[in-house]
C-alpha cells in the first residue's frame, strides 16, 4: 500500500488529486462525443489517450524521491547531460576570441623534432594574437599549448573522457573534459578560425577528414585547414590524387582544399591571408 499523503485542511493530497482526476474525467467525457469518448491528457507537447494516459503528472513524478533511479541510463537524461556539455563548452569559449586549433600525436616525445615546431608554432600563434586550442593531451597537444603559454597566448585543452585516464596537460590554462567527442567536436570548429594538423594517428586523421568534409559541403567557409610535415602527409595526398581522384570519387578542386607545408612561417602567412579574406 502507497503511502499515506500529506493531509491539507482534513483531506489527504491523495484524495484531492482523485477528485480532481474525477473532474476532469467527467469533463473529458462530457466532450468525448468529439473523439470517440476517449478522454486526453496534455504533458507538456505530447498528448495521450486511453491506455497511454498515465496516472501521476510531469512534476509529481519529479518531486517524488521514492522511485527508481535507472532514469539516469537512459536517452533522454543522456540527451539533457549532452545539452549541459554545449552550455559549459559555448560559455567557457564564447569570449575566447581569434583561435587555432592544433592536432597532433598524443605519443609525440619531446626530442621528436615535431615537438619542437609544434611549440614554436604555438608560441608564434600567440605572437600573433591567436588563442590555441587543442585536445589538451600530452605530445603535440603539449608542446602547442606549451608554446602558446610561454609567449604569453591563452593556452585552451578540451580533453575528452577516455576508457584510460589522460589528465589535461599542465600548459592548459582554461580546460574542459567532455564525454561526448561530438559535443567537444562542435566546440573546436565552432571556436577555431582554423585547423592545423600535425602528424597524428586515428584520432588525429578524424578530425582532419571532418574538416575537410564540412569544408566541401560548405558547412564551413573561410576555414583554412593546414598540414604540417609534407615527410608524414605526402603519401596521403599522392593515394588523394593518383587513387581517391583517378577513380572519380572526388573532383580535382577538393585537393585544395588544404595547404601543406613544414614552415612554421608559411603557416602564419596562410592565416593572415584567410583572416584577411574573411574580414574584407
Amino acid at each position: 500500500m502507497p503511502p499515506a499523503g500529506r493531509r491539507f485542511l482534513g483531506v489527504t493530497a491523495q484524495s484531492r488529486r482523485d477528485v480532481e482526476r474525477e473532474a476532469v474525467a467527467e469533463a473529458a467525457q462530457e466532450e468525448g462525443s468529439a473523439t470517440g469518448g476517449r478522454g486526453a491528457r496534455q504533458a507538456g507537447p505530447v498528448t495521450t489517450r486511453g491506455s497511454q494516459v498515465q496516472g501521476t503528472t510531469t512534476d509529481q513524478r519529479l518531486l517524488d524521491s521514492r522511485g527508481p533511479t535507472d532514469f539516469v541510463h537512459t536517452d533522454p537524461w543522456r540527451v539533457l547531460r549532452i545539452q549541459s556539455e554545449f552550455v559549459e563548452g559555448f560559455g567557457m569559449l564564447a569570449e575566447l576570441g581569434p583561435a587555432i586549433t592544433v592536432f597532433g600525436s598524443a605519443r609525440t616525445k619531446p626530442e621528436d623534432p615535431f615537438y619542437a615546431e609544434a611549440r614554436r608554432l604555438g608560441a608564434a600563434l600567440a605572437g600573433a594574437g591567436y588563442a590555441v586550442i587543442t585536445g589538451g593531451g600530452p605530445g603535440i597537444m603539449a608542446a602547442a599549448n606549451r608554446g602558446c603559454r610561454d609567449a604569453g597566448g591563452t593556452s585552451v585543452g578540451l580533453g575528452i573522457e577516455l576508457p584510460f585516464e589522460q589528465a589535461l596537460n599542465d600548459h592548459v590554462d582554461l580546460g574542459m573534459t567532455f564525454r561526448y567527442f561530438f559535443a567537444r567536436k562542435t566546440c573546436f570548429l565552432k571556436y577555431s578560425t582554423g585547423y592545423i594538423g600535425f602528424p597524428g594517428g586515428y584520432g588525429t586523421l578524424d578530425e582532419i577528414f571532418e574538416a575537410i568534409t564540412l569544408i566541401q559541403t560548405g558547412k564551413i567557409t573561410s576555414f583554412p585547414l593546414v598540414l604540417f610535415g609534407s615527410s608524414f602527409w605526402q603519401g596521403l595526398l599522392d593515394w588523394g590524387r593518383d587513387t581517391v581522384l583517378a577513380q572519380g570519387k572526388i573532383g580535382a578542386a577538393d585537393l585544395e582544399l588544404f595547404r601543406l607545408t613544414d614552415d612554421v612561417d608559411e603557416v602564419l602567412d596562410i592565416l593572415t591571408a584567410s583572416r584577411a579574406e574573411r574580414e574584407g
